[in-house]
């Protein structure tokens, strides 16, 4: 047991599947998993563990932003022996050729947070990325069910409401969508030697007036969901 989960060493698989959304994880353990136990209820961030496929996995809520985050991390890889981390989020849109639903693949994450600059010091820009295996597997998996998703590097917002933020900028230096955590994933990623990745659904468009409601975001972003148990039973 750790300071914000309520489970014992092996209650959670090698695997998590890290949404935001506590009641999206919830929806991820009914709906994709068999065997499924509830691990962890403390804050109502909830986690569970499951089979899929006959692959143990397991899924737990992170909150929103990157302190949140961090903390079900740290607590995931250092208390209970977690090797892997996807995250399976929404993001807004950014690049001309994104639409709404759309998969993205985050190949890095650039990030207006203080998390990295207070890692490294001034005069070091570290630039936070994926694990290129897991990338690689989910862009094929991807593939083999029917879906095209988009790869590219995603900005990871130190505040929601921002609107100093040029982000017409950010898009014409190839920035493909925005969110809040996948910079922190991937820098803690490195920092504890786990395998990170985010995956995301395009739930609005930062340029255009289409978005997806509240419960469309809990519920229906089924792609994501099935990319990512996929690759992460890839190769086992």
């Amino acid at each position: 047991m750790s300071t914000h989960i309520g489970a014992e060493m092996g209650d959670y698989a090698d695997t998590v599947l890290l949404p935001g959304d506590p009641l999206r994880a919830k929806y991820i353990a009914e709906n994709f998993l068999t065997n499924v136990k509830q691990v962890n209820s403390v804050r109502n961030a909830f986690g569970y563990t499951g089979e899929y496929k006959g692959h143990r996995i397991s899924v737990q809520g992170s909150g929103m932003g990157i302190p949140s985050m961090s903390i079900y991390i740290n607590e995931l890889v250092k208390f209970f022996g977690v090797k892997t981390i996807i995250r399976v989020g929404s993001c807004g849109g950014m690049a001309p050729d994104v639409h709404l639903r759309d998969v993205l693949l985050a190949s890095g994450s650039t990030t207006d947070s203080a998390v990295t600059a207070n890692t490294f010091g001034a005069g070091i820009h570290y630039a936070p990325l994926a694990n290129f295996e897991l990338l690689d597997a989910a862009y094929h998996e991807a593939q083999k069910l029917g879906i095209t998703p988009k790869v590219g590097d995603i900005f990871a917002a130190d505040r929601f409401y921002n609107d100093e933020l040029d982000m017409k900028k950010l898009a014409d230096y190839g920035v493909i969508g925005t969110e809040m955590e996948s910079a922190g994933l991937y820098l803690l990623g490195a920092k504890l030697h786990f395998r990170a990745l985010s995956i995301l659904t395009v739930s609005d468009l930062i340029f255009g007036e289409e978005k997806t409601t509240a419960e469309e975001r809990e519920k229906t972003f089924n792609d994501m969901i099935n990319i990512s148990l996929d690759t992460a039973i890839a190769g086992k």
